[in-house]
């Protein structure tokens, strides 16, 4: 399997040189799982993007610090990208901003969440349609970070799953588009440094409530392994 990766963002280079960009995450996270895989990163921020779509099996888009909803140049290229790959029904999988991205992008809205920044570990709890998409247990837990949300499901979007904070926390759309808006691919180390660097701005509360939320064992792999299934089918 090849997978393509548009990178929407680059690591602060302290945390860089510990835990890598986000396609070196998603490269690690992707060959626990299957050693084998191929990854090809498209930096779309410079509005690198593949000279032919059928280069790759799928594409990964994945989180970024700035919204979707931002009127941007790279922005609005993507999301036109998007849409070419839904036309042709090639394989999407959005996490947490490419999540949002795709929702903005096919007609759906993103928008702040009410209960503001979502941080740590969250219970994802499935709905009935995630059967459809694979899907053989009743929830998984994975690592969130985001001030934004979906809020509205594009037209033909499929609510996947939900957690306390987030109502639309996976969607799928046809048999080609699977998003989430938790991150697989952060470490514990990463995702704990994402939150001492937010610490102030999260508030003391908030902040504790999402450190002790990593005494929770995460589902990243089985995330993963959903994740090849759903591209590989």
């Amino acid at each position: 399997m090849k997978l393509g990766i548009l990178n929407t963002d680059t690591v602060k280079p302290e945390f860089a040189a510990k835990h890598g960009e986000y396609p070196d995450m998603f490269a690690e996270l992707f060959h626990l799982v299957d050693p084998d895989i191929s990854l090809m990163t498209y930096e779309v921020v410079h509005g690198e993007y593949p000279s032919d779509i059928d280069e790759v099996d799928g594409y990964v888009i994945t989180g970024s610090k700035l919204s979707v909803y931002d009127d941007i140049p790279w922005i609005n290229d993507l999301k036109n990208f998007v849409r070419q790959l839904h036309s042709e029904e090639k394989k999407i999988i959005g996490i947490c901003f490419g999540h949002q991205l795709v929702a903005e992008a096919l007609g759906g809205k993103t928008g702040q969440a009410e209960t503001g920044w979502c941080v740590g570990v969250h219970k994802n709890k499935f709905t009935d349609a995630a059967e459809d998409y694979g899907v053989t247990r009743n929830e998984f837990k994975i690592p969130s970070n985001h001030k934004d949300q979906v809020l509205e499901l594009p037209p033909g979007g499929k609510l996947l799953a939900c957690t306390e904070t987030c109502p639309i926390s996976a969607m799928g759309l046809g048999d080609h588009i699977l998003t989430f808006q938790g991150h697989p691919e952060f470490s514990e180390g990463y995702a704990r440094a994402l939150l001492d660097m937010r610490r102030k701005i999260f508030g003391e509360m908030r902040y504790r409530e999402a450190i002790n939320s990593f005494k929770n064992e995460t589902n990243n792999s089985q995330v993963a392994s959903w994740i090849l299934d759903f591209i590989s089918r």
